[in-house]
């Protein structure tokens, strides 16, 4: 059985082109890696109504996971939770759980500056533990701002801190787990070749015959060079539990194409080999 998610990006500074979206390609890749099919990478700006929405468009198709990133800071434009609570039509309350862990930051904080203030949190701050009623906090372990998991008919949802080193980090220990679980030990395998002096155009028929030869692959060619010396990249992928079989059903594909593309005066260099 696939298991599938669906990723969410929230903030303006994607849409207009302030900041690159590499909080999705980072989740897309070890999600892969897991064994988890990425359907679908939606941005959204900073709106409640427009978040809402799309949560709830994510919902309907019921993938196994959604994870959201961004907006779960104290600041005015960080509305992922209001977002899916409304989405959900829950009530936002301050978690006692997610307190404690915001509460403990800002002691850490405090002593590390040589303070012993126990100063009551500001609003702002209480806001990172103000989640969607029957939603779990998720320690951050770099940062304030706790994730947040909520557990739906069809859905797990998590919701992540946009800033890369803090949601890579609460991945690692609380996510990655989990689609490793699901995955039921399935896990994704690649590997790549090189090729000189063919056009993508005469390539093209010959990947349909080797894909259409081996079951379970998929092969995909990128373009490198310049269009009057064609240099590619043709990448091989097959998501399998049987690691020994998918290599062998790997190296056959790519002995195929091999020699496929020598014979139409292609030149072939050593693939680079990636497993995960």
């Amino acid at each position: 059985m696939t298991r599938d998610m669906e990723i969410i990006s929230l903030g303006n500074e994607l849409l207009i082109g302030k900041v690159l979206n590499t909080n999705a390609q980072w989740l897309a890749k070890r999600a892969t890696n897991l064994g988890i099919t990425v359907k679908r990478v939606t941005v959204v700006r900073d709106d409640v109504d427009e978040t809402a929405r799309a949560i709830r468009e994510t919902l309907k198709r019921k993938p196994q996971f959604v994870v959201t990133t961004g907006g779960l800071g104290p600041t005015f434009d960080d509305k992922t939770l209001e977002s899916i609570a409304k989405a959900l039509k829950r009530r936002l309350k301050v978690n006692q759980v997610a307190l404690e862990m915001v509460k403990e930051k800002y002691q850490t904080y405090a002593s590390k500056k040589g303070s012993n203030s126990c100063a009551e949190l500001t609003q702002p701050q209480v806001k990172m533990a103000t989640i969607p009623e029957n939603a779990e906090p998720i320690r951050n372990p770099l940062g304030t701002a706790p994730a947040v998991r909520i557990d739906l008919k069809d859905t797990i949802l998590i919701a992540l801190p946009g800033v890369p080193r803090e949601m890579e980090a609460i991945f690692d220990e609380s996510v990655a787990p989990m689609l490793k679980s699901a995955s039921c030990g399935i896990c994704f395998h690649e590997t790549s070749l090189y090729v000189d002096n063919i056009m993508e155009s005469a390539l093209a028929p010959l990947i349909d015959r080797v894909m259409h030869d081996n079951s379970g692959i998929y092969v995909k060619s990128h373009p490198r060079g310049a269009e009057n010396k064609p240099h590619m990249e043709i990448h091989f992928s097959m998501i399998a539990a049987d690691e020994a079989g998918t290599q062998k059903t790997l190296q056959k594909a790519l002995a195929q194409l091999s020699d496929l593309i020598t014979r139409n005066d292609g030149e072939v260099f050593p693939e680079k080999q990636v497993t995960s």
